[in-house]
């Protein structure tokens, strides 16, 4: 017989680790404890299989992350049970952290529709592998007076499940039933209780009858209709334009979306049912909907909204963030009654406290573009020395990242830090890491920009820790966020505030956290009249990159006044508010608007998103790339030639989609010709690839194909997105291989 003491670190909070213990000692007949010790485990145990119960419980429960085992002697004297047994947690070491929300597991569902079940119709079912679990945690350990059910004392029934090891609810910190869980109200837009004995019965009818209902979920509330209200849901949110995410009945998907591949399906239905971006079926059908050639689609991931489809006659609801673009999840009832109750004409609620509030993660062919629920907090293991560091992230799409003790973990996305109201929930989310994690930041990095939102809470927070600023060029957090290795970044994106004070947005930057990035290469050095008018209007970012007659006669023949004409000219002449940019965001802008398909911007990246849906429909035709030195700035990719020379093409009258999939392949070529250059110049075998364009199915492939021709392998990180989502975490990695060499 065998006695010992294991140790366990990592995600071992919220994934039933102690029940999945106790099961495995029973099985292999072995004695002893478990206890909950903040983010480790720690188990004492003795018996004649000890090693094979070692080795099972080393795997851990399938939501769980092992990081580290330990086992060792048991000291001298130390009194060993007859039986296994779970001990009260304690706090302690914080190595670990909380997994993100899990979506409804298949026992869970099967429990809520089986008539038989205690569990029947109840719509916050879940079980120790599924269900809510960052959204509702106030403190660490996770146990259940420090979660928000800790406001429903569980009832005899539950009692006696929580304590049956025999149970897949044994210790499930969020076991409740109708009988003593959180309960459901359906109110009007101005918070008058609606009488009903089944609200969801209720909320369907109301959907199928025409009406918008604001809906509570995991993290926030979502509006809802069926899909012949979206255009009058748009009219009320002024989102003329913008797409719409929808939540499908799983058996509805094929008459929306092109087939599935295996990683779209298994990403679509698992533990963290995303919104994915897929393609249409037909490219210009659901056209209310989005107008693009895709649609965000998500299926059901709670009891609620499985019971709202098994009650509602259409196979569709769109389902989009309440709050408006960048602004913070809402999450509290009493906000919509006050603020949207114009647009909410029915409210259906639930009474359990949000402690963390969670946007829906979005991805696409596999790549995250917002890292939220199911996918954050993410958390990493990385070695960035002894330093605790805090990213605060840039301005647009931001979150924050923490690093400590050879972890780093991101924040759930949380919009647009060009605001009060999101600047604040930044610095909620930065508290709510640093209380979770233990951290007390020695350094914070944040953007390189002096007047960002973030870059003033950075100072803040740095007066009250007493901690190191770090500021960190915006390209250069792209492509640290993918790797530490040496190698050859293309950056693209819209726009981030570059070392030389003007707008980069095109770059390749060679190097790595550790030595730094040169800048080796960048689009054509443009203007942007009127600065943030030219990234509204793309018209005149036309303009800015081709300031001739041509462009004017084209602006006149669109309705510009002489006027105006006049004012734009004069002032791109004297380089009057126009400031420099390199950005292939704006350059994909500026050929959108060339082609009159968006010349202006009512949602984040429009124009681009725009322009990739028409070029979807067409063919590229070869175009001449021309790439010239700089003046020791390395190659610049000239992106005015190739505006022009699509305006020629144009005017042979050559389709609208061909010349956009024309000038978008031979932009991506060529950003792809400037790093094949910079890894021969600088010796450099390996590609990295970030920012928001990449995002672009076709661009991407492309870079990818070209770079792979010349014998350049090229690096992404999976795990963050391509747009600005990735940069608290490379800001932290710029930071920690500073700091390690010295240099703060």
């Amino acid at each position: 017989m065998y006695c010992g003491r294991i140790i366990l670190r990592g995600v071992v909070q919220g994934v039933g680790f102690r029940p999945f213990v106790y099961a495995t000692a029973v099985q292999f007949g072995v004695r002893g404890t478990v206890i909950n010790h903040g983010s480790e485990v720690e188990i004492t145990a003795c018996g004649d299989r000890f090693d094979e119960f070692c080795e099972t419980v080393s795997q851990g429960p399938k939501m769980s992350i092992i990081d580290v085992v330990t086992v060792e002697p048991l000291p001298v004297g130390t009194i060993i049970p007859q039986n296994f047994s779970i001990l009260p947690s304690a706090d302690g070491a914080r190595t670990g952290f909380i997994p993100a929300d899990i979506a409804t597991c298949d026992k869970c569902l099967e429990d809520i529709l089986d008539p038989k079940s205690r569990y029947h119709g109840y719509w916050a079912t879940s079980c120790t592998d599924c269900g809510p679990r960052y959204s509702i945690i106030h403190a660490v350990p996770y146990d259940r007076e420090r979660i928000s059910m800790n406001a429903y004392p569980p009832c005899e029934d539950c009692l006696a499940d929580y304590g049956n090891p025999g149970n897949r609810r044994h210790h499930a910190q969020t076991i409740c039933c109708a009988a003593c869980g959180p309960e459901l109200s359906l109110m009007t837009g101005a918070g008058i209780l609606v009488e009903t004995q089944d609200p969801i019965a209720k909320t369907a009818e109301l959907l199928d009858a025409g009406h918008i209902v604001a809906v509570r979920g995991v993290g926030g509330f979502h509006l809802c209709c069926v899909e012949e209200q979206a255009s009058r849901l748009k009219q009320l949110l002024g989102r003329l334009h913008q797409s719409l995410a929808v939540m499908i009945k799983p058996e509805s998907l094929s008459a929306y979306v092109v087939p599935l591949t295996d990683v779209e399906r298994e990403m679509l239905t698992g533990p963290v049912h995303p919104i994915m971006v897929l393609d249409k079926l037909e490219p210009a059908a659901h056209f209310d909907l989005s107008e693009l050639h895709n649609l965000g689609v998500m299926l059901p991931y709670t009891g609620l909204h499985h019971l709202l489809f098994e009650r509602l006659e259409h196979p569709l609801l769109v389902m989009t963030s309440a709050n408006a673009s960048g602004i913070p999840m809402i999450t509290e009832t009493s906000y919509v009654v006050e603020r949207m109750g114009g647009t909410a004409e029915f409210i259906l609620s639930h009474d359990r406290k949000i402690a963390n509030r969670c946007d829906d993660s979005v991805v696409r062919d596999g790549c995250i573009i917002r890292l939220s629920r199911g996918l954050a907090p993410l958390r990493t293991a990385m070695d960035l020395g002894a330093a605790q560091i805090l990213g605060v992230g840039p301005e647009l799409n931001a979150n924050a990242t923490i690093y400590k003790g050879g972890f780093v973990v991101t924040s759930p996305h949380i919009g647009n830090i060009r605001n009060l109201p999101t600047a604040l929930y930044l610095k909620e989310t930065i508290a709510k890491l640093t209380d979770l994690t233990g951290a007390k930041p020695d350094i914070i990095a944040h953007d390189l920009h002096p007047q960002f939102f973030s870059t003033k809470v950075a100072r803040e927070l740095a007066e009250d820790y007493g901690a190191a600023l770090c500021p960190v060029q915006h390209h250069q957090a792209h492509i640290a966020s993918v790797t530490t290795e040496e190698v050859v970044g293309i950056a693209i994106d819209g726009v981030g505030y570059g070392s030389d004070a003007t707008i980069w947005g095109g770059e390749i930057l060679t190097g790595s956290p550790e030595d730094g990035y040169t800048r080796t290469g960048h689009l054509e050095q443009v203007l942007m009249p009127g600065g943030d008018l030219a990234a509204r209007f793309p018209e005149r970012m036309l303009y800015g990159i081709l300031p001739d007659d041509a462009t004017l006669e084209l602006l006149r023949s669109r309705g510009w006044n002489e006027a105006a004409l006049r004012i734009l000219s004069q002032q791109t002449a004297q380089k009057f508010n126009c400031p420099a940019t390199t950005s292939m965001g704006r350059a994909l802008d500026a050929v959108a608007a060339l082609l009159g398909i968006c010349c202006e911007r009512t949602y984040d990246g429009e124009p681009s998103m725009v322009l990739e849906a028409h070029a979807a429909r067409g063919t590229p035709q070869p175009m001449d790339v021309r790439i010239c030195a700089g003046e020791g700035r390395g190659d610049v990719l000239m992106t005015s030639e190739l505006l022009r020379e699509g305006r020629a093409m144009l005017a042979r009258g050559m389709r609208k989609e061909d010349v956009a999939a024309s000038v978008q392949t031979a932009l991506s070529q060529g950003i792809a010709e400037l790093a094949i250059r910079s890894c021969n110049q600088m010796g450099v075998p390996k590609a990295a690839l970030s920012g928001g364009v990449a995002i672009n199915r076709s661009i991407r492939e492309t870079i990818f194909a070209v770079l792979g021709d010349a014998g350049v392998p090229c690096l992404i990180n999976p795990r963050y997105p391509f747009g600005d989502g990735c940069i608290s975490c490379g800001q932290v990695v710029m930071a920690g291989a500073r700091s390690k060499a010295g240099k703060l």
